[in-house]
């Protein structure tokens, strides 16, 4: 039967996606004229914030750059901002853009370091509970300095040949046959075996997922909008993890507690145990690995190394913006390890440039928010209050918003309200430097609910390796409930107890005792 042009329209629009799914993105794109021009454009204006909203939230059914593109190109087009504004928030935010393109590139040339830590960790540590913590901790402390995305991507891979290797061995196949895994035929495979992998490797794939949001906390460049937030407060690398500390620190000492007590009591879907048989087809292969090693490749780890301490000392003393360490990472590695073709550095960028389309996609949103007032009477309410219960406000609103839609957004909408209400004068410097923690850490940390509010988690999620161990939207927040109950509330009550405060204080005197004494040190001349 031939397919009418409307059915060729709808077939083709949007792909793949759920008919309700296109119909419901035209029905946004034709009402949002309407409520423009006839209603309110401050009505029209919050109806494309919770439309876009609704194209994050949808993730899986569809990458939100394309639904969300056109809802922001259509706003430009009937007035409810300008693509000079556009324009002006990506300038304002080129930094955070260089970061994405440039870092996560570069961490993509020093994989194989990572894979080969990640592996030894599986391989020569027997107790779960010290390998689920040990794989918590690594992604904390790797996300505080590269991006979070990359980081999963590499615990990824790692499941994804572990789990191919052991899907090999016990069908009766080689190391290196070039079979791929078909996972709907398993009868050669012993269930309750599989199952146990299946399990295992689902607990550290979410413990490394956690940890991610750990470390993404703590610094400016644990996650893109840490860095958007870092460029409206004036901070540098130093100062944004010593002012996030007071709740990053506590956070950090629950998260870690609460990866214990979960494998302790094998509560909330962990405590799996890595069956005998898969640890020794895992181990045989470690070795075969190694022993298939030459100079060249340990020589590649060496440089690797190498830059990796270049990439923390250039970060933690910002001897550049972060996309140029990102770029100088980029060079260093492809350099010195012998990759010279165009084909194989362009796949380094194809994990990092769709997510910077859609951050491009978020500043046009961002502009209707601003040129629509759209967040004023929100920010007033908030601001009404006094102290920390401000501040309490700003964290849970951000959480909450954060569960639901994307971190980068919400941070980055937040922030510009907050630095508006600073030029206004309606806030002090002070309370403003508090804000943008309680902003940040919102942002951070109850976001680890869902995937949706996880770009680790979402990436995870829609990952090869989420159906072959049985990883479903469902089971990913009831594993991830634990963590953010605790992470929500020890952040909360950080803020709330006046902790953050106290601790933002000292830093202030520290910073004016440092600043007199340097200056009573000086000349005269050189004083002034």
């Amino acid at each position: 039967m031939p397919v009418t042009m409307s059915q060729a329209f709808i077939g083709n629009f949007l792909g793949n996606s759920p008919k309700w799914y296109k119909l419901a993105i035209l029905s946004f794109l034709i009402i949002n004229p309407i409520l423009f021009f006839y209603v309110s454009p401050f009505v029209a204006g919050w109806v494309l914030v919770l439309e876009f909203i609704f194209t994050l939230a949808m993730a899986l059914k569809c990458y939100p750059l394309q639904p969300g593109g056109l809802l922001a190109i259509e706003a430009v087009a009937i007035g409810m901002t300008s693509a000079s504004q556009v324009l002006h928030e990506i300038e304002a935010n080129l930094e955070v853009l260089l970061l994405l393109v440039f870092m996560v590139a570069g961490i993509y040339f020093m994989k194989q370091l990572l894979l080969f830590g990640f592996t030894k960790i599986i391989t020569k540590i027997r107790s779960k509970i010290s390998v689920s913590l040990m794989f918590c901790l690594a992604s904390a402390f790797l996300s505080a300095f590269l991006d979070a995305l990359t980081v999963i991507a590499v615990i990824i891979t790692v499941a994804v040949g572990f789990y191919s290797i052991y899907h090999k061995v016990a069908s009766g196949k080689d190391f290196n046959d070039p079979t791929t895994i078909d996972d709907d035929n398993d009868e050669p495979l012993n269930e309750a075996e599989l199952d146990s992998f299946r399990g295992f490797l689902r607990n550290l794939l979410m413990h490394a997922g956690v940890g991610t949001a750990l470390g993404g906390v703590c610094t400016m460049v644990g996650e893109p909008q840490n860095l958007i937030i870092a460029a409206q407060a004036n901070w540098q690398f130093a100062e944004f993890a010593l002012r996030m500390s007071p709740v990053s620190v506590p956070v950090l000492l629950a998260g870690i507690l609460t990866c214990y007590l979960v494998e302790k009591f094998h509560i909330f879907g962990y405590g799996a145990q890595l069956p005998d048989a898969v640890h020794k087809i895992l181990c045989d292969y470690a070795a075969y690995e190694d022993a298939r090693r030459t100079n060249k490749d340990n020589m590649k780890l060496i440089v690797q190394a190498f830059v990796g301490i270049w990439l923390i000392a250039g970060l933690a003393l910002h001897l550049a913006s972060v996309g140029l360490i990102g770029l100088s990472v980029i060079i260093l590695t492809t350099a010195f390890n012998g990759v010279t073709d165009e084909h194989a550095l362009g796949k380094a960028f194809e994990e990092a440039l769709p997510f910077t389309a859609l951050l491009a996609v978020f500043f046009a949103v961002v502009g209707v928010i601003i040129d629509q007032h759209l967040f004023g009477p929100v920010i007033q309410w908030a601001l009404s209050y006094q102290g920390n219960t401000q501040l309490v406000i700003f964290y849970i609103a951000n959480g909450l918003l954060s569960m639901v839609s994307d971190n980068v957004f919400v941070g980055t909408v937040y922030i510009n309200e907050v630095k508006a209400a600073l030029l206004n004068g309606q806030i002090s410097r002070d309370q403003f430097d508090l804000l943008a923690v309680a902003i940040n850490t919102g942002t951070n940390l109850p976001s680890v609910a869902t995937p949706n509010g996880q770009a680790a988690f979402l990436f995870l999620l829609t990952s090869a390796l989420a159906p072959l161990i049985r990883l479903s939207y469902g089971r990913m927040v009831w594993m991830a409930l634990p963590y953010t109950i605790v992470l929500s509330v020890v952040g909360v009550l950080a803020i709330e107890t006046g902790f953050l405060e106290q601790v933002t204080q000292y830093f202030y005197d520290t910073q004016m005792i440092i600043h007199h004494s340097v200056k009573d040190a000086l000349p005269l001349s050189s004083a002034h």
